[in-house]
């Protein structure tokens, strides 16, 4: 069998350096920004579930490891802290995967002198936290930390957008956990904190394996079920939500005297030979990442009597129909789910006369026919200008 602390020497060295969780919390932290930022991977659900451990642990845990690099003593050990000893030795500590001492708040594995012995016998209290505390706090900081981060963010020119709160996110992760190190490196060996997992290895299979019954045995695959009966449910709902109305939508808007996007003042009369600015938006709720083609039209547009309608009420109502067309420009974008995306152009009709209309044709998935219409995509908008020639 290999030997776990010659599987430690596989590592680089500054990684073997680090305490195990850290590098645990960091590996996370890597396949996070790995789902977020890799083109294909970001697709799968495995974005959004790294995503929410990542949001709802790891930044509270870096901190928490920052503000509290010793061993805690767990709350429920007894008065006497002193570790049983036979002939006079102390029994051995458990240790974790790096075979370092754990200090996750076993009083039986703590002897006198690792307790801190004071004057009379008696021994101190340690300063640091259990690791039920530090779990607590640890989802109760990051709560707290990641929207501190996007406030921050709100009053800088990048906004709260996925790429800068994810920069910043890591950034403060790596830079925490260094600090959580370097302070752990500063204590003696025998007060910084470890996760014990071998001890958790050892307990966990001895109460799988060796059952004192068989009762506790039925008692245990019951609960491994139901647990991952849990998490599978969980896993589900969070990936697989019940999807609403799925629908995308374009608009135009104008830039206002303090650079602020509104629904209003659109230029109405351009002159032959010059352009106009418009704001064209693009709105995706398909539930899904959709690549959108954009397509601008100017149509010469007549009104005739709806001479073919059997029904009085609209029999006096005006038909439009397009004399003459052109494609003025054509452009593309790809948006996530519930995204939106804002685009500054200037369009040049060069159509002249009362009846000229600019059409912006919204195309999912790119599916655009030769000869684009209005006819031809159910998101359309457009705006009447008189091109004066």
């Amino acid at each position: 069998m290999v030997d776990r602390r010659s599987l430690r020497l596989l590592l680089p060295e500054p990684l073997r350096a680090l305490p195990a969780d850290l590098v645990g919390v960091l590996a996370v932290t890597l396949l996070v920004n790995i789902a977020v930022f890799v083109p294909i991977v970001r697709e799968t659900p495995l974005r959004i579930v790294l995503g929410l451990i990542f949001v709802l642990f790891v930044p509270g845990y870096v901190f928490i490891a920052a503000l509290f690099p010793e061993a805690g003593e767990s709350p429920t050990a007894g008065s006497d802290h002193r570790s049983e000893t036979k002939g006079g030795e102390s029994e051995d500590r458990p240790t974790d995967d790096w075979g370092t001492e754990s200090g996750w708040g076993d009083a039986n594995s703590e002897t006198a002198e690792d307790a801190g012995l004071v004057e009379q016998g008696e021994l101190a209290v340690r300063e640091g936290i259990d690791g039920i505390e530090r779990v607590a706090l640890s989802f109760g900081l990051s709560i707290a930390i990641v929207p501190l981060i996007g406030l921050v963010l709100n009053f800088t020119p990048w906004g709260i957008r996925l790429v800068p709160i994810m920069i910043a996110a890591t950034g403060f992760t790596v830079l925490t956990a260094a600090v959580a190190a370097i302070r752990r490196w500063q204590l003696p060996p025998e007060d910084r904190f470890s996760v014990p997992y071998r001890a958790w290895y050892e307990t966990g299979r001895s109460e799988m394996l060796e059952p004192e019954s068989r009762v506790d045995g039925l008692l245990n695959v019951v609960l491994v079920l139901s647990i991952l009966l849990a998490v599978g449910t969980v896993t589900f709902a969070v990936v697989v939500p019940p999807q609403g109305e799925q629908f995308s939508a374009v608009y135009i808007l104008t830039e206002d005297d303090d650079g602020d996007l509104v629904a209003d003042g659109y230029p109405t009369s351009v002159t032959a030979g010059d352009s106009a600015e418009i704001v064209v938006g693009v709105d995706n709720n398909e539930h899904r990442t959709v690549e959108y083609t954009i397509v601008v039209l100017e149509q010469h547009v007549e009104f005739v009597p709806n001479e073919t309608s059997t029904d009085p009420e609209t029999l006096q109502e005006n038909e439009t129909v397009v004399t003459e067309q052109n494609e003025l420009d054509r452009f593309n974008t790809r948006l996530e789910h519930n995204e939106s995306w804002h685009h500054s152009h200037e369009f040049e009709p060069t159509i002249p006369g009362e009846n000229t209309r600019v059409v912006w044709l919204l195309f999912p998935d790119g599916d655009v026919p030769e000869n684009p219409s209005m006819d031809d995509t159910e998101y359309t908008v457009h705006l009447w200008v008189d091109v004066d020639g």
